[in-house]
């Protein structure tokens, strides 16, 4: 009777062990960053411009295989729109005007699916469909990136881009000086950013 006890936790043991270590292998992690890097970019009648923040919070869940993010489940970003800052002030007040910001102080992202496809060791390319609020306006949208795991301190480091209207989320291009320049419909957001695990 006693050695048949001894079996049972013998084998109860060995299949904690066997659990425990295949959740070490795969394992859902959330990370966040609190210094997302993002940069506008746009054109005008006069010469190109770009109002850059620092200060964006991203919040992810990824799926962790080894040294190898294979999935991703959760993405949210939000973004305070008047830290975002060009080099002449006369262009951040139009642009602090079009995108309502009295009334709409962040712009966010929230995702609603997401595909993640490892592209070497280490490397992962990551696409993720959902809301982006600008000035009140939610548009379905899709954002594309790659990245990079590091094993040796968990960190995931990301950078992407991508394109859009500014009238697709009803904002009127800005102007500058009484209207004489006029900005580009059409914007590109890059982002940078270095995730760590929370």
């Amino acid at each position: 009777m006693k050695r048949t006890i001894n079996l049972a936790s013998l084998r109860a043991t060995a299949l904690m062990i066997a659990v425990a270590s295949f959740s070490q292998v795969k394992a859902q992690t959330t990370y966040q960053s609190s210094a997302t890097q993002t940069t506008i970019k746009g054109t005008s009648t006069l010469h190109d411009w770009n109002m850059t923040s620092a200060k964006g919070q991203t919040k992810a869940t990824f799926t962790i295989e080894g040294d190898q993010v294979s999935g991703i489940t959760a993405l949210t970003f939000t973004l305070p729109a008047e830290s975002l800052k060009s080099d002449k002030s006369g262009l951040d007040k139009n642009a602090y005007k079009a995108l309502a910001t009295d009334k709409h102080a962040t712009i966010s992202f929230s995702m609603t699916s997401g595909t993640l496809t490892p592209t070497g060791k280490n490397t992962f390319q990551v696409r993720a469909t959902g809301n982006l609020t600008i000035a009140g306006t939610t548009r379905p949208t899709t954002i594309t990136a790659t990245g990079q795991y590091s094993p040796t301190d968990k960190s995931i480091t990301v950078k992407g881009a991508t394109a859009f209207k500014m009238t697709g989320y009803n904002v009127k291009p800005p102007t500058v000086m009484m209207g004489t320049i006029k900005t580009g419909d059409e914007i590109t957001v890059d982002y940078s950013l270095k995730l760590t695990p929370q």
